[in-house]
C-alpha cells in the first residue's frame, strides 16, 4: 500500500492542524493564547478546579462543557484523599500531552498506532514539603516516562514518534524549562 492509498487513522486532524499552522504564520498575534482554570479551597486540602474557557486567535473561546479537577492529599498525609495530589495532576498532564503529541506525528507521518500507553513516574523526597530539611527541593527530583507503544513502525520510525512529540510537547517544556510564575493576592 503505498503512501496515497494509505487507511491510516488515530483519530488526528493532521490537515486542520497544517492549516492552522499556516494560517497562524501569516497572523502570529492569533497565535497568542490564555489558558485559564479557577480553583476553590473546600475544606483541608481538598480543592475543586474548573476549566471553562480560554482566549486565542484573537477572541475568547468556551469548552463545550466544563472541566472539573478535584485535588488533594492522600490519608497517608493526614487529608481526606478526595482527589489526585497536585503532583500528580501535573504528571496527568504530562502524560496527557505527550501522548496526543505521539498520535498526532503518527497520523501525520502516516503510521498506524494500535495501542500507545504511557507510564510516569515522579520521584520526590517530601523533607522539603514538612519542612524537615530546607535544602531538600520542594518539587520532583526526577520524571520517567515509558512508552509501550504497538504501531505499524519500526522501533527507530516509534523513537523518532516519541522524540518529535516531546519536541513540540508544551507540557514537557513547562516541566523542563523556568517559567515565570507571579503570585498576588487581592
Amino acid at each position: 500500500m503505498t503512501n496515497s492509498e494509505s487507511t491510516v487513522n488515530n483519530g488526528v486532524n493532521v490537515e486542520a492542524l497544517l492549516g492552522a499552522r499556516e494560517a497562524l504564520s501569516d497572523a502570529p498575534e492569533a497565535a497568542q493564547f490564555s489558558w485559564r482554570a479557577s480553583c476553590e479551597w473546600k475544606k483541608g486540602t481538598h480543592s475543586r478546579t474548573v476549566v471553562e474557557g480560554y482566549y486565542g486567535l484573537g477572541e475568547e473561546h468556551s469548552h463545550k462543557t466544563s472541566f472539573s479537577f478535584d485535588a488533594d492529599h492522600p490519608e497517608t498525609f493526614a487529608a481526606e484523599d478526595n482527589g489526585a495530589t497536585p503532583v500528580e495532576i501535573v504528571l496527568v498532564g504530562l502524560a496527557s500531552c505527550l501522548t496526543a503529541g505521539i498520535a498526532a506525528v503518527a497520523q501525520h507521518r502516516d503510521i498506524q498506532i494500535h495501542s500507545c500507553k504511557a507510564t510516569i513516574e515522579g520521584g520526590m523526597d517530601i523533607q522539603g514539603i514538612l519542612g524537615v530539611d530546607s535544602e531538600v527541593r520542594n518539587g520532583f527530583n526526577g520524571i520517567r516516562v515509558h512508552y509501550d507503544i504497538d504501531a505499524d513502525a519500526t522501533e527507530d520510525e516509534i523513537s523518532a514518534l516519541v522524540a518529535q512529540s516531546q519536541k513540540r510537547s508544551a507540557v514537557y517544556d513547562v516541566v523542563t524549562n523556568p517559567t515565570n510564575v507571579t503570585v498576588d493576592v487581592n
